[in-house]
């Protein structure tokens, strides 16, 4: 059979047309359930006791949209469609944010940790060494003079041992006032001096455009081990804190149930908001997990709950979700658990 040209060119715009509803990247992200697994393979404590269930690490997947995933997005349920600059703020590159993002999933370690073993009354010693730069806004006066990496240990001769003693001493300043930072690059002793400025999306805050996590150097005995990949973020704190603990405590905190939740910790072991509390639920519930552990945020009206319980009730899933605003919180319903049963 003989093809004519007219039926060539159209084969052909066809293919491309498909080519570029498949693959052309818009200035939209795309979040979607993503899973709910087993933290056995990620965490281990030396010589930790062994439970009968799992305690679940659930994710939220994501990813800039193609034409094709956009107009998916619109029809189904539970997809949510987020402008880019929204996910990336301006000025940060996509390797900067997903570092950044590995930095914040390296300091939820850390906060579980301490709680995890403060609670089990397990020894522990934490050191301070200032606060690292994660990322540089750019065209915010960081730029240029701060770089990824850097360690900052002083601002105008007062020492500085966590993010929030940075971020507090700063907020007592005014735009405009230049500050002398005192950092740590490559192993030498720098001075840098940054002026302030007001945020552009956010006029009642000032800085100097910097994303942060406090560098502490955390010791334990026995030693836990981390292995979570690319997974980034700081929203797996809560079921990195309950599953250090089970393995520290010889009861058997699970009961032999699929127990999962979210909830970015601090090192007092307060339970905060996180996003996509939804895709979660569904995904834990795909899982077959029992048990699903919600932010609180002490009762406020649109919680994480409130969300997660909502969720739950569209999909009929028999998974109980138990509201949490600490760490305390979620342990007292697990062992009242192993009570009850």
């Amino acid at each position: 059979m003989r093809f004519k040209m007219k039926h060539i060119i159209t084969f052909l715009i066809v293919i491309v047309i498909a080519v570029f509803i498949a693959t052309y990247r818009l200035p939209y992200y795309i979040y979607k359930p993503g899973s709910a697994d087993a933290l056995d393979p990620i965490i281990s404590v030396d010589d930790g006791y062994k439970s009968k269930g799992d305690m679940h690490l659930v994710t939220v997947r994501g990813g800039q949209a193609t034409p094709i995933e956009y107009v998916m997005a619109k029809v189904l349920s539970h997809e949510e469609i987020i402008p880019i600059d929204e996910v990336m703020p301006k000025g940060i590159s996509q390797d900067e944010y997903f570092h950044a993002q590995l930095q914040m999933m390296e300091s939820s370690q850390e906060a579980a940790t301490v709680v995890a073993y403060k609670a089990a009354k397990k020894h522990i010693d934490i050191n301070y060494d200032g606060v690292y730069v994660v990322s540089v806004v750019k065209d915010m006066p960081a730029d240029g003079k701060l770089k990824a990496g850097d360690r900052i240990i002083g601002v105008e001769n007062h020492q500085i041992q966590e993010a929030n003693d940075l971020i507090d001493y700063v907020q007592t300043k005014q735009a405009g006032q230049t500050l002398k930072f005192d950092i740590k690059r490559d192993g030498k002793n720098l001075t840098k001096k940054i002026k302030l400025e007001k945020f552009k999306d956010e006029k009642e805050k000032i800085g100097i455009g910097i994303q942060l996590v406090t560098d502490r150097s955390v010791s334990v005995k026995p030693k836990v081990h981390f292995k979570s990949g690319d997974i980034g973020g700081p929203s797996a704190g809560l079921m990195f804190s309950l599953k250090i603990y089970d393995e520290l405590t010889k009861e058997d905190l699970t009961n032999g149930l699929q127990i999962a939740g979210t909830g970015e910790i601090d090192y007092d072991g307060n339970v905060m908001r996180i996003g996509g509390i939804d895709k979660k639920v569904i995904a834990a519930d795909k899982e077959g997990c029992d048990v699903f552990f919600a932010p609180n945020e002490n009762g406020a009206k649109n919680s994480n709950y409130h969300i997660a319980k909502k969720t739950a009730e569209e999909i009929g899933t028999d998974m109980k979700v138990v509201p949490v605003d600490t760490f305390q919180d979620a342990l007292d319903y697990l062992e009242k658990m192993d009570a009850d049963k």
